[in-house]
Parts: C-alpha cells; structure tokens; sequence
C-alpha cells in the first residue's frame, strides 16, 4: 500500500479510538438527536471498517510468468513494461493548511464560548437557588427582609413615595 494511503488508515483508526461516544451519548436529550447520533457512530464504523479493510492490504503482484504461458511474452512484456511504467501521484494535502487556521480559531471561540456559557450557567443556577428561596419565605416574609435582599427596588418605591409619584 502507498504511503499516504497508509498514513489515512491510520489516521481514521486513531480518531475512533480517540472519540468519547458514550460521553457525547451521554449529553443528548432527546430521541431524535439519539437516533442521529446512533447512525452517525454507526457510519463513522463503517467508514473506519472500510477503510481499515480496502485500503490496508497491498495488492497482489500480478504472476506475469502465469500470463507469459498463455498469451505470449511479447504481448506480456508490453503489459509489464507499460504497468511499472505507471506512476500514480503522492497525494498532496492541500486543503488542511488553508482551513487549519480558521478551524484552530474556531476552536478558541468555542472555548470561549463554553466559559461564557458555564458562567451564564452558574448565575442561573444561583438565581434559580433564590427563586426557590423566596418560593419557600414568601408567605412568612416582611416587606423589609424583602427589601433587605433587594435594596434598589426599595429605594425606587422610597423615591416614588418622596416624589408623590403613586403610580395613577
């Protein structure tokens, strides 16, 4: 098998090892988005299999000696000759290099936005915590332990009473 050929098998080997599907599996919600993921794990196999297979085998040599026997030599040799006379190109990857750039950046904006959405999600986690603080206190609470945890909106209605502002 050809170098790059070989190289792209392993490639493709080493990023199935390398994929936490049962972590990702364990992230999705709904059944559709399992349905997808199933076919999804199921033809990244499938392409891995192939590729594994077809692609990691060299090719038998061909026995010129057995086509010698029953064609002829000269018509052979002329086949022979033409066949090691084929070069077939290395393969030349040309494509990474350009999006290699925008995918490491997409990379650090998801980073980022996986930090702003982890904070987001610690404040509504927080907010929710006293949603269900105040759930729980509200029937015994006083105005004033309200206003205690809730200084502006005193002030506001502090302000409106000052300036005879009574809402009508």
């Amino acid at each position: 098998m050809s170098g790059a050929g070989k190289k792209i098998v392993d490639v493709a080997f080493k990023a199935g090892k390398s994929i936490d599907w049962e972590g990702m599996a364990k992230l999705l919600v709904s059944d559709e988005a399992r349905k997808e993921f199933a076919t999804l794990r199921r033809t990244f196999d499938e392409v891995n299999s192939t590729l594994q297979t077809k692609f990691s085998q060299e090719p038998e040599p061909i026995d010129w000696e057995y086509y010698r026997k029953g064609i002829g030599s000269r018509l052979v040799d002329m086949y022979k000759e033409a066949y090691e006379s084929v070069e077939i190109p290395k393969f030349v990857d040309t494509v990474t290099p350009q999006f290699k750039p925008k995918f490491d950046a997409l990379l650090v904006e998801l980073k980022e936005a996986e930090e702003k959405s982890l904070k987001e999600s610690e404040r509504l986690e927080k907010e929710i915590a006293d949603v269900q603080e105040l759930k729980q206190k509200i029937s015994t609470m006083t105005a004033d332990e309200y206003f205690e945890k809730h200084p502006e909106l005193k002030k506001k209605f502090d302000d409106e009473i000052r300036n005879d502002n009574w809402g009508y």
